[in-house]
C-alpha cells in the first residue's frame, strides 16, 4: 500500500499543505506585533483595541508559539518520527482556536478581521485534511509516524515545502497589501527586504535539496570518466 502512487502523492500534499499553514500563522502571530504595541498608531483604524491590548499581545505570543509548533510538526513529519501526527493535530488545533477568538474579537471591537480570516481557514483545512487521512484506508498508505520506505518522498517533500513556503514569503507582503495599506502606505511591505531575501534563501534550498544529489553524482561520474580516460 505504501508504494501506491497516491499514497506518495498524499504525503507529499499534507507535509506541503502543513507547512504552508505553520509558515501563514508564524507570520500572522509575528505581523500583529505592530498593532499590539501600538494600537492607536494607524490613524485610528485600531483604536478600538486599545483598552485590549493586553489581549493583543496574547494574540502575538501564542500565534508565534503556533507557528513554532507547526514548524516543528512539519519537521516531525518529515522524519517519520513517533508522534508527528499528534504533534500536528495539537498545533492545529492551537492555530484554529486562537485564530477564531482572534477574528471575532478583532470584528467586536473594530468592526473588521483580516487578514486573520486567512489565518484561520488555513488552519480549519489543514486540520480537516488531516483528520481525513486519519481514515484506516488512507493512514496505511500515509502514516506519517513512520519512516517511508522511499528516501525521494521524504526528499521531494522537503523540497516542495522549502519552495512553497519560500514562494509565500517573497509574495505575502503583496497578497496582504490590500487589508494592510492605510494612508498609502502597505506595512506588510516594511520587512521587503527580509522577507525577499528569507524567501529567495527557501526557495534555493529547496531546489538545491532535489539537484544537489544530481549534481553530485554527476560530478563523481565526470571526474571518474576523465580518469579512465587518462588512464
Amino acid at each position: 500500500m505504501k508504494n501506491k502512487w497516491w499514497a506518495k502523492l498524499l504525503h507529499i500534499v499534507g507535509i506541503v499543505l502543513m507547512s504552508l499553514t505553520a509558515a501563514f500563522t508564524l507570520m500572522g502571530g509575528i505581523g500583529t506585533t505592530c498593532v499590539a504595541l501600538n494600537p492607536t498608531g494607524f490613524g485610528g483604524t485600531f483604536a478600538g483595541i486599545a483598552s485590549f491590548q493586553w489581549l493583543w499581545i496574547l494574540f502575538v505570543l501564542i500565534g508565534i508559539a503556533a507557528g513554532v509548533m507547526g514548524v516543528r510538526a512539519v519537521v516531525m513529519l518529515i522524519k517519520g518520527k513517533k508522534h508527528a501526527y499528534r504533534a500536528t493535530i495539537i498545533a492545529l488545533l492551537v492555530g484554529t482556536i486562537l485564530n477564531a477568538v482572534h477574528m471575532f474579537a478583532s470584528r467586536a471591537l473594530r468592526g473588521g478581521s483580516m487578514p486573520v480570516d486567512g489565518v484561520l481557514y488555513a488552519n480549519v483545512l489543514t486540520l480537516v485534511v488531516f483528520l481525513l487521512f486519519r481514515i484506516p484506508a488512507i493512514w496505511q498508505g500515509i502514516n506519517f509516524e513512520k519512516p517511508t520506505s522511499n528516501p525521494r518522498v521524504d526528499k521531494n517533500a522537503t523540497s516542495f515545502a522549502l519552495a512553497a513556503v519560500g514562494l509565500l514569503t517573497l509574495t505575502i507582503q503583496f497578497m496582504m497589501a490590500p487589508t494592510h495599506t492605510l494612508n498609502g502606505i502597505n506595512y506588510a511591505d516594511v520587512w521587503h527586504a527580509t522577507l525577499s531575501i528569507l524567501g529567495s534563501g527557501l526557495v534555493l534550498s529547496g531546489i538545491l535539496t532535489i539537484l544537489a544529489p544530481k549534481l553530485s553524482g554527476l560530478s563523481f561520474k565526470t571526474l571518474w570518466m576523465e580518469k579512465s580516460t587518462k588512464q
